[in-house]
């Protein structure tokens, strides 16, 4: 039996994904404590109902610092993983979203993988200068860059940013291919860029839809577009010609497995002409989190969603190994999967991920000096 873990005080806040900033870092030795009053105070609020928690709470807000990184590319060496490189125009994501993998990140910062990462963001405004100069440099072999494999490209505050935009204008002036993959209706923002590099076979975007209860959707991810505006997004899209395929994950077991065949047909009625789906993974300081969020929100099936979990993994909350953290095993699984190629199938969404162009790629407008060949 695997060992209980053991959560500090929750602190839940309104608009935000993680229950609390979760067990010490690994990359430090601070410990976060709240003081004798404050617990006092929590305590005579449960007796007047949950309501009353948010009275003790300061308010939680997004504070955002600047970095400037050296490179704009990260380079992928994953063997199962199907892109080379990627660009993330910012660190962390207010999107909250409880199963993100990506959350473990956060703790090579010194700040936990919980709230912290939701609410304390590092952007990178000088991404597009680095990468157009990433682009130019003699010997750089063209090939799809993604957006969105590690945080949003659009949360919130790419509004004000706009560093997505900044690193997409370059690429389409260079005629570079790229693949976005999104849980935001800001997307539409650049469908002007996006639909013009579409045209040429240069751009393709992935939405992600976990469910189409706005319940649920403010529960798991509380801060990203709303379950309509997401597919209003793919119609949009689809709309300016753009391919768009879904993205049915994370599938949790006993939360949103049931909507498996809805969102499918949902995202056929919008345009979409390909999906993919994957089981929820808790890498690292994940699990933890994502325990104490079913305790905190589903108390009644937490146990039922880790048993089907752990039968997919070996007994183990996650399964790190490469070729086999994407493939969960079991009779549920197989369940899973095959309840999503039959409804994908029944809709015509057997589209795999599009080869975008690379032939087009022209490196030297990107520079006042030609290209030696």
């Amino acid at each position: 039996m695997a060992q209980a873990h053991q959560f500090p005080p929750a602190t839940l806040r309104k608009g935000r994904g993680a229950v609390s900033n979760g067990l010490s870092q690994r990359f430090d030795h601070i410990e976060r404590e709240m003081d004798g009053d404050f617990l006092d105070a929590e305590a005579a609020a449960a007796e007047q109902g949950a309501d009353a928690y948010a009275d003790f709470r300061p308010p939680l807000r997004t504070q955002v610092r600047e970095e400037s990184p050296r490179t704009a590319i990260t380079r992928n060496q994953s063997p199962d993983v199907p892109f080379d490189r990627s660009i993330n125009a910012y660190r962390g994501c207010e999107h909250g979203c409880i199963y993100c993998f990506a959350r473990p990140t956060h703790a090579y910062l010194g700040l936990s993988p919980g709230q912290d990462f939701e609410t304390k963001l590092t952007a990178k405004p000088s991404t597009p200068a680095l990468l157009r100069r990433e682009l130019a440099r003699t010997g750089y072999a063209c090939r799809p860059i993604a957006l969105g494999t590690n945080t949003d490209p659009y949360q919130p505050i790419e509004d004000r940013y706009r560093i997505t935009r900044g690193i997409l204008s370059v690429l389409e002036e260079c005629s570079h291919p790229v693949t976005i993959t999104t849980k935001s209706a800001r997307v539409l923002d650049d469908v002007d860029i996006l639909a013009r590099m579409a045209q040429r076979g240069l751009a393709a975007v992935m939405l992600s839809v976990t469910t189409l209860d706005a319940e649920t959707a403010r529960t798991m991810e509380p801060r990203a577009s709303s379950p309509g505006r997401r597919l209003h997004a793919m119609r949009e899209l689809t709309a300016a010609g753009i391919p768009v395929h879904v993205s049915v994950s994370p599938v949790i077991p006993a939360i949103n497995d049931h909507e498996i065949e809805a969102i499918v047909d949902a995202a056929a009625d919008a345009g979409a002409i390909g999906g993919f789906s994957i089981v929820v993974r808790l890498p690292h300081e994940v699990s933890p989190i994502f325990r104490e969020w079913l305790q905190t929100h589903y108390p009644d099936r937490a146990a039922r969603v880790m048993n089907h979990l752990q039968g997919m993994r070996g007994g183990k909350d996650n399964e790190a190994r490469f070729f086999e953290r994407y493939k969960p095993k079991g009779a549920y699984a197989a369940a899973l999967q095959t309840r999503f190629q039959k409804a994908k199938e029944r809709r015509g969404l057997d589209r795999t991920r599009l080869d975008l162009r690379t032939d087009l790629f022209d490196p030297s407008v990107l520079t006042d000096q030609p290209r030696l060949l």
